[in-house]
């Protein structure tokens, strides 16, 4: 990463901020309560915003996404044809600096009629567009994607918990790398197998990706740029802006699948010890949340 440092203040900052994340930001000596947010209650989605290519903001066709049995879950057997009606579902609070927990398993159903790479194939988005500035035709919200994948049988390697990058870029070991897709370095999971991913975003510099507990993917500086997201308003893409803040977004790409126990710890607070609401895990600094 010391490429694109600029400062041994930022470099001393990152240092701090790698050894914070590999311990996964809920490690307290002191045993302190973390305050975890509870984004899904197992009962609705009244608190999220759908928005599917082809269809206005808040138009969930077909119930694509759907509470049953205590999860949020993808299904496509309301649809007559997938017409590339990529869907995402939009937590209606954004966040800069977090730590996003859930757990996900693909299974059901796969489109036929969607792209073949969209087989065993989903993902988280964040630092999104909020959803109210898509066009009805845009595609794909211009965000960063924790990419979900599952084996496809046939014993070759398929890690999960991948970035990929619709209308943004990264910096990926000192550079800004070029690739829609990076592969993280996380082992095979199968299809019904449930699977906890975790993401550490801190505002506009490191992103840190693991599954079950372990770190797999490491990168920093999300910025809009690069391609894929199509039809966008070409206010909103401004390439090369940092991405400090944004929406988390579940994705609805042609294959079925589960999301549970969907929390976050925010990790921007007050960051006085003299405070009531001082929180030793806290990275950014916000006086107001002293009061």
């Amino acid at each position: 990463m010391k490429p694109f440092l600029s400062s041994s203040k930022l470099i001393a900052y990152l240092l701090l901020v790698l050894v914070f994340a590999q311990f996964s930001f809920t490690s307290s000596s002191s045993k302190e309560k973390e305050d975890w947010i509870s984004l899904f209650n197992g009962k609705d989605i009244k608190n999220w915003t759908v928005k599917i290519h082809h269809h206005e903001v808040g138009d969930n066709y077909g119930e694509t996404f759907r509470v049953e049995d205590g999860l949020i879950k993808v299904r496509y057997d309301k649809y007559e044809q997938f017409n590339e009606r990529y869907g995402h579902l939009y937590f209606n609070t954004p966040y800069s600096y977090y730590h996003l927990s859930l757990e996900y398993r693909f299974t059901g159903q796969w489109r036929k009629d969607a792209p073949s790479y969209t087989i065993l194939n989903s993902g988280v988005m964040f630092h999104s567009q909020d959803p109210r500035t898509m066009p009805k035709e845009q595609d794909w919200p211009i965000s960063v994607e924790m990419q979900f994948l599952a084996g496809l049988g046939d014993g070759k390697p398929r890690p999960t918990g991948n970035m990929c990058s619709p209308g943004t870029d990264v910096i990926f070991e000192g550079k800004k790398d070029p690739r829609h897709c990076i592969n993280s370095t996380s082992k095979t999971y199968e299809k019904e197998e449930w699977v906890k991913a975790d993401l550490i975003v801190l505002g506009d510099s490191l992103i840190t990706h693991q599954i079950n507990g372990e770190t797999v993917l490491q990168y920093a500086k999300p910025q809009i740029g690069g391609g894929v997201a199509n039809r966008f308003d070409p206010a909103i893409k401004v390439d090369g802006k940092l991405l400090k803040e944004g929406f988390i977004a579940l994705q609805s790409e042609g294959q079925e699948i589960d999301f549970r126990n969907i929390k976050l710890l925010n990790l921007e607070g007050c960051m006085n010890p003299k405070s009531k609401a001082f929180r030793s895990y806290f990275v950014k600094s916000n006086p107001a949340k002293c009061k």
